[in-house]
């Protein structure tokens, strides 16, 4: 029958619910009641007085109900008022939605009159999510009768503890663990102790810290003055009378807070070595053996070492290069008084010291004192000059070497076309002067990596959309890296437009995908990423600045065998390389380093041994602003692959290498322009001294012995205005870009140059 019918703790909270509504129920069964008079003897009038009778008997047991059980809460709130009173913990009684009921005097005393609120609003303010603490605790009481928790609280642990009463009902108390577990077991300790929460606020200290240091404190720095806490070491407390000195030893105790004990030593003497704990300057005393005798606190910490009892000054630094014996032995003698530049070798990071020693004499004994300062940061500047000078260096080096080759490729490759023109296929000498041809290329290839990292390479940006581009490379890029290693790219939907020059960029993702494949021997993935970057404060990492703004980053990464740390820093210089003789030049990562330098942007490697190497370049996105602004560049002289044809004119050829000179006078004479020939810009003013000459086109190089190309030009057409120049140099356009562009009608020939390059650009020049 019980399965058929509500049970009587269910029928009690229905009754409950529907207390509030017995009088309005009771109501429409009275007025139902009279409504059925009016039809008597009727079915309609019966079932009407039915239901009227019905629910006149359900007010009545919803009223009888609801009273029998307001009568059973009373005495139960009767009985717990008995009991629980006086009690020193405060009290109280809630309903099922955490409505406080009763609270004895502890709770009134304590929390105030909360009759009628919620015990989440009542608490809330003594310690964080008294919502889920609550909550938890009463679903843990309905289910097992009671449930308790220590909690810590703004005012110190306290305890939790709720009981299930009636139907619906609870009681609560809170009981201070400080006046009771605490209290009772810490004070008994005579060791001076407090305790820690998990944010560093005092929640307890006992009676034996409170006489040493004869006051009691909630915050920490008001009792250490020395902080950060360092288990093991010597602190100073701030007693009433003065500083107090103890080592300290830190526990750490569930959940997540700490049980500081203090064991009290003797305060030092003013001489003595122990008050330079205090003092910010780290200092070491320095036995003629090498020995640390004593040291302080500051010297301690840089050095990372706990104590320095058994360790000598060679046992905490390294690098000096030389017996630290024979150093220390030296500095006794007063002969080495120069500070040396040591690292920590117990640190985990790199951390570099300058070290001082001082010679300290004493009635009977030398000893020294070693003053040590921390010169990571002085260190890591030395390295970052060091290796801007060397980079310098290299390009200035690079440079200077690709000047003078393009002079000597430009003779050669010039020469070997003028013995092709007069050698057919049927020759045999035509396939050597092929090959000569050939090599002299590639030789200027090399050059021009030379120049590409030394940032001196002639570039012909364009804005480009980079998807478009790599679309276009795929092909070539899958063939390169073979059928043991797969290619994949992905590009961001939105990719922002490019300014760089379109056959450079291909170069260096070449160059990177192909270290990519050589690094994964066994095969595996490379994968080239595009996408937006946005960066709204400037990226500082491998000693460079990345400005903030619009980028478009390219990612290349491998899964190969990784770049060790100690190599990382040279990957980008000219000729180094990790690979075998013979199977790499060492110049792709510089090349790549160079063009990705010289376009504006950055380029940043990450490895991991073992797991593979990511190259990130950040290249500046062309926006609107970057157009409106990005400056006109001087004209480059555009090439035709078919040799020019028959021309006529007058050229003042000007070159100071005699080679170059020779081959450019017989290439322009063959095509029938008349050459007047001059090996210095000084040479060329005499000879266009005469007025009677007459010049059609100025071909000079830039860089001369003396008056260079743009500045004879530009005396020469203030009495020649008319005449076209073409500049010729073995350096990048970029040397005197600026002199070109206040040239007029002048265009730029990159050495080296072929004959039909030479006489192509000079008949364009002169349409």
């Amino acid at each position: 029958m019980t399965g058929n019918v509500l049970t009587s703790g269910k029928f009690t909270k229905l009754a409950q619910k529907l207390s509030p509504n017995a009088l309005k129920i009771g109501a429409g069964g009275a007025v139902l009641c009279t409504v059925a008079l009016l039809f008597p003897q009727s079915k309609l009038g019966l079932l009407i007085l039915a239901v009227g009778a019905v629910l006149l008997w359900s007010a009545l047991i919803v009223r009888f109900v609801s009273w029998r059980h307001t009568n059973a809460r009373n005495r139960i709130h009767a009985s717990i008022s008995a009991f629980v009173e006086h009690d020193a913990a405060p009290s109280f009684t809630t309903d099922s939605d955490g409505v406080i009921d009763y609270e004895n005097i502890a709770a009134i005393q304590r929390f105030g009159k909360r009759g009628g609120q919620t015990q989440f609003g009542a608490l809330e303010a003594m310690f964080a999510a008294p919502n889920a603490t609550f909550s938890r605790l009463q679903a843990c009481a309905l289910a097992k009768g009671a449930a308790r928790e220590d909690v810590v609280m703004g005012q110190g642990h306290m305890r939790l503890s709720v009981h299930s009463i009636g139907d619906g009902g609870f009681l609560w108390r809170l009981e201070d663990m400080a006046d009771r577990s605490i209290k009772s077991t810490i004070d008994s300790i005579a060791l001076p102790m407090l305790t820690l929460s998990k944010n560093g606020s005092v929640l307890f200290s006992n009676d034996a810290l409170r006489r040493l240091i004869g006051h009691r404190d909630s915050q920490l720095d008001r009792i250490i003055t020395d902080l950060p806490l360092r288990a093991g070491d010597i602190h100073m407390l701030a007693g009433a009378e003065g500083r107090i000195y103890a080592r300290v030893a830190v526990f750490d105790t569930p959940p997540q807070g700490q049980e500081v004990y203090f064991l009290p030593e003797k305060t030092p003497n003013v001489n003595d070595w122990d008050a330079f704990d205090a003092l910010p300057v780290a200092l070491l005393r320095v036995g003629l053996d090498g020995s640390i005798t004593q040291s302080n606190r500051p010297a301690r910490e840089i050095l990372s070492v706990i104590g320095t009892e058994g360790l000598s000054l060679g046992d905490v630094v390294e690098g000096l290069g030389r017996s630290v014996v024979d150093w220390v032995s030296e500095v006794a003698m007063g002969r080495a008084r120069k500070p040396e530049f040591v690292r920590a070798s117990r640190s985990n990071n790199d951390t570099f010291l300058q070290v001082s020693l001082n010679r300290i004499e004493s009635k009977d004994t030398v000893e020294l004192i070693a003053v040590l300062s921390d010169a990571t940061e002085l260190k890591s500047l030395e390295a970052q000059f060091v290796q801007s000078q060397k980079m310098q260096a290299i390009g200035q080096l690079a440079g200077g070497v690709a000047h003078d080759f393009n002079n000597l490729l430009t003779a050669i490759s010039g020469h070997c076309d003028l013995l092709l023109l007069r050698h057919d296929r049927a020759d045999p000498d035509y396939g050597d002067l092929v090959q000569i041809h050939q090599n002299a290329n590639r030789a200027a290839s090399l050059v021009g990596q030379l120049l590409a990292f030394s940032r001196k390479q002639t570039l012909k940006p364009e804005v480009i959309d980079l998807r478009d581009t790599l679309a276009d490379l795929t092909h070539l890029l899958n063939r390169l890296v073979g059928e043991k290693v797969s290619l994949t790219l992905s590009h961001d939907a939105g990719l922002l437009p490019i300014r760089v020059d379109k056959r450079q960029l291909e170069q260096v993702v070449m160059n990177l995908v192909v270290n990519a494949r050589d690094a994964m021997v066994a095969g595996g993935e490379i994968k080239v990423e595009t996408r937006n970057e946005i960066l709204t404060a400037d990226l500082v990492r491998d000693r460079a600045s990345v400005p903030e703004g619009e980028y478009v980053l390219v990612k290349v990464t491998d899964q190969g065998v990784g770049i060790p740390p100690e190599r990382l820093q040279k990957i980008f210089e000219p000729f180094f390389t990790t690979k075998r003789t013979g199977e790499g030049t060492g110049l792709g990562l510089s090349t790549a380093y160079g063009i990705i330098k010289q376009t504006g942007g950055f380029i940043f490697v990450d490895s991991v041994v073992g797991s593979g190497t990511s190259f990130s370049i950040y290249l500046p996105a062309h926006t609107a602003l970057a157009e409106a602004i990005v400056e006109v560049t001087p004209p480059v002289a555009t090439v035709s692959t078919n040799y020019a044809e028959r021309g006529t004119g007058v050229i003042l050829l000007v070159e100071d290498e005699a080679p170059v000179r020779a081959f450019a006078s017989r290439a322009l004479r063959m095509r029938g322009y008349t050459v007047i020939e001059a090996d210095c810009a000084e040479e060329a003013l005499e000879t266009l001294a005469d007025p009677e000459l007459t010049v059609d086109i100025f071909v000079t190089d830039v860089i001369m012995p003396g008056m260079d190309g743009p500045t004879w030009v530009s005396e020469a057409l203030k009495a020649r205005p008319n005449v076209k120049v073409v500049f010729v140099s073995g350096y990048a356009e970029d040397h005197f870009s600026e002199q070109q562009a206040r040239i007029p009608n002048s265009v730029f020939l990159p050495k080296p140059f072929s004959l039909s390059e030479l006489t192509s650009t000079v008949q364009e020049q002169l349409l």
